[in-house]
C-alpha cells in the first residue's frame, strides 16, 4: 500500500491490466451511443465500439463524470491512503477536470489534489503512469503534483487523422479549425498544444503523415531514448509499423487501441504517439503490440 493514491479518468485509454497491476483508480466517462449512456471502457469497448460506428444513426457524444463519482472514489482511497492525486483530460477539452475539482471540494480538499493535464490519451496515460510510479517509490502527494507539472510541457503528443470530421463533429478541434475545407488530399499532422487540438503541418499522403508522426518523436530523444505510447483507433497495423520504427530508442514502449470516448471525438483511422524524453522518468515498460480489446 502507498500513501498516495492514484486517480485518472478513461480517456488517459491505459489497458486495465496496468491499472489493476499499478493501482490506477480509473473513473469512466460516459459514451451516448445509438441511444445508450455507456461507461467508457466499461460497458463497451474500443473493439466493439469501432465495430459498431459505421452503422450508427447518430453521431456518438461523450459526457463527463459527475462530481459524487469522484467523490465516491476519493473517499473510498482516503480510508487507506493518506492523500489522492487525481490526473485527467485537458480542461480546455471535457469538463472532467473541473468535476474532478468539485469532488475534491466535497470530500477534503487539503488530501486530494487535481491535476489538469493539459493532454489526452497517450500522453494522459504516460502521465498518469510516472504519477504511480511516483507514489509507490513514497513520494508525497506535494512531491508528486510538483513533478508532474514540472514533466507537463515535456510530455509531446503527435498524431494524423483520416478525417477532420470527428473532430468538427464533437467541438473538439481547436485551433485545427483553420484546416477545414483543405483540399481533401492534404493530410494534416496534429498535435496538443497549451491543451487544445494544434495543426502542426500539412503532407501529401497519410503515410508521410505517419512518417512525420515518427520524426518528431525521434526528435524528443535526448540522447537517453523517450517514452513512448502509441494509439490508434481501429487502425492497429499503422500503430504497430510506428511501433516498429521507434522501438530502438524507446525505453518505454506500448501500443494501445483508444477508447471510445476519444475515439468518438478523434474518429476512425487515427493514429499517433504520446511521448516525452525518458531521463525525466523512466517507466521501463515494453509492450511490443496492442493487446486484443474484448468487451
Amino acid at each position: 500500500m502507498t500513501s498516495v493514491a492514484i486517480v485518472t479518468d478513461s480517456t488517459a485509454d491505459l489497458p486495465p491490466e496496468l491499472t489493476t497491476s499499478r493501482a490506477i483508480t480509473l473513473v469512466p466517462l460516459t459514451l451516448n451511443f445509438d441511444g445508450k449512456s455507456l461507461l467508457d471502457g466499461l460497458d463497451i469497448r474500443p473493439d466493439e465500439f469501432y465495430r459498431r460506428l459505421p452503422s450508427a444513426t447518430d453521431h456518438p457524444t461523450t459526457s463527463q463524470p459527475s462530481p459524487g463519482r469522484f467523490a465516491d472514489a476519493y473517499t473510498s482511497l482516503l480510508r487507506d491512503h493518506e492523500a489522492v492525486v487525481s490526473i485527467h483530460i485537458s480542461q480546455k477539452l471535457s469538463g472532467t477536470y473541473e468535476s474532478a475539482r468539485q469532488a475534491a471540494e466535497m470530500t477534503d480538499p487539503k488530501r486530494v489534489r487535481v491535476v489538469d493535464s493539459e493532454l489526452v490519451s497517450m500522453s494522459l496515460g504516460l502521465l498518469t503512469l510516472a504519477a504511480s510510479s511516483m507514489a509507490a517509490s513514497g513520494l508525497d502527494a506535494a512531491a508528486i503534483e510538483a513533478r508532474l507539472l514540472d514533466m507537463r510541457p515535456q510530455i509531446q503528443t503527435y498524431f494524423s487523422v483520416a478525417t477532420l470530421e470527428f473532430l468538427r463533429r464533437g467541438g473538439r478541434i481547436g485551433r485545427a479549425s483553420a484546416l477545414l475545407g483543405s483540399v481533401l488530399q492534404v493530410k494534416p499532422v496534429l498535435c496538443i498544444r497549451d491543451g487544445l487540438v494544434t495543426p502542426l503541418e500539412r503532407v501529401r499522403t497519410f503515410e508521410r503523415a505517419l512518417n512525420r508522426v515518427v520524426e518528431l518523436t525521434r526528435a524528443v530523444d535526448r540522447g537517453h531514448g523517450v517514452c513512448v505510447i502509441v494509439g490508434h483507433a481501429d487502425a492497429e497495423a499503422d500503430a504497430e509499423k510506428i511501433g516498429r520504427e521507434l522501438d530502438s530508442i524507446a525505453e518505454t514502449l506500448m501500443i494501445q487501441p483508444l477508447g471510445p470516448v476519444v475515439g468518438a471525438h478523434a474518429g476512425p483511422g487515427v493514429v499517433g504517439v504520446g511521448c516525452y524524453p525518458a531521463e525525466l522518468f523512466p517507466l521501463g515498460i515494453k509492450q511490443a503490440s496492442s493487446a486484443p480489446s474484448r468487451a
